[in-house]
């Protein structure tokens, strides 16, 4: 058997998704004149409240349009210390948008609005860096799915208002975090100027992000995706892929959520320091294997031996992702695996 935890973006589309994409109405979107994407950006938007949305190949160029509608070359971004933009997107904000960064550093990247707005410098005058806007992952990809609160997010966006400064919301697992809290995404949306969200992770397409925002900032958006080289033509074919997740595969995502909880449970009655899982509340568990005599490249290999596969992303740090191409049978295939390469591991110290 072979079961992929590398993350939930391996997924394949499935034969009915397929004749979904086969099937789509198609035109040229450079024109904007594909029905099938336009469709998909207009019934996203409404999902969060949103007036527009535009279609991007990576939830990175979703995020990077977004915030180059929000920050001006030399202004600041204020993001958390592991957060995808500033970790995982390759300086994709200083490169493309000349945009500088700061971080503030939360345990498993857990939102305290006053850890950022503590660090905001707005207005800075002539001599001195500005803050324009600060980014949210939700969830929180390297703290291990982390569901920001919703509390924490009315309180940054009341702060950001009295400041005048924009919110982003990296929502590349945004709909885990609805699944998982019941906070309506209207509820979330309310709260960003932006949002970009991601229809290939959890929901199963095997392309697509649309980032979110006004009419104004997406056309603005749409000229800067052009720019960057990701204008599209018959791009319906993979809109009617996103149609087709949200149709068939949102409601299914609790059970990749039982199914990381059940991982992390297993994994911690071997070794309690690897993972809590009361802090499993959606499909990522993250390993911490400081405890064990081995990184987590070995460990990933070991693994990877028997047919399970999972993520090194840090010299003692594993991340096992769930996803819809894993039944209950690859679960317990997994949990077992990992428990023989953990167990053994542990014998050999």
């Amino acid at each position: 058997m072979r079961v992929d935890l590398r993350s939930d973006t391996v997924t394949l589309p499935s034969l009915a998704m397929r004749q979904a994409m086969a099937d789509a109405p198609v035109g040229d979107d450079v024109y904007g004149e594909d029905p099938t994407v336009n469709s998909l950006e207009e019934r996203v938007a409404e999902l969060f409240g949103k007036e527009a949305g535009v279609f991007a190949p990576s939830g990175s160029l979703a995020n990077q349009l977004a915030l180059r509608t929000l920050v001006a070359p030399g202004e600041e971004l204020l993001v958390e210390t592991n957060s995808h933009i500033v970790r995982a997107e390759l300086g994709a904000a200083a490169v493309f948008s000349g945009i500088t960064t700061r971080t503030w550093q939360a345990e498993r990247g857990l939102l305290n609005a006053q850890d950022a707005l503590a660090i905001a410098k707005p207005d800075s005058g002539p001599y001195l860096v500005s803050t324009t806007a600060i980014a949210v992952e939700n969830t929180h990809n390297f703290g291990g799915g982390t569901i920001q609160p919703i509390e924490e997010i009315r309180k940054l966006h009341k702060g950001a208002q009295e400041m005048g400064l924009h919110l982003h919301l990296d929502g590349a697992r945004i709909f885990n975090a609805h699944i998982a809290s019941g906070v309506s995404l209207k509820e979330y949306g309310k709260n960003f100027d932006t949002i970009s969200v991601c229809l290939s992770k959890g929901l199963g397409a095997p392309v697509g992000s649309i980032a979110l925002s006004t009419k104004e900032r997406i056309s603005k958006a749409r000229v800067w995706r052009k720019r960057y080289g990701s204008g599209m033509r018959q791009v319906g074919i993979l809109a009617a892929a996103g149609h087709f997740a949200l149709d068939n595969n949102f409601a299914r995502l609790s059970d990749d959520h039982k199914r990381a909880k059940f991982l992390a449970s297993k994994l911690h009655s071997i070794l309690p320091s690897l993972v809590d899982p009361a802090h499993v509340h959606t499909n990522i568990v993250g390993l911490n294997l400081v405890d064990l005599p081995l990184s987590a490249s070995e460990f990933a290999q070991l693994a990877k031996a028997q047919g399970v596969l999972i993520s090194a992303l840090g010299p003692k740090f594993a991340r096992l992702v769930t996803h819809l191409d894993i039944d209950d049978e690859g679960m317990e295939y997994s949990a077992e695996v990992l428990r023989k390469v953990l167990q053994h591991a542990l014998m050999s110290k």
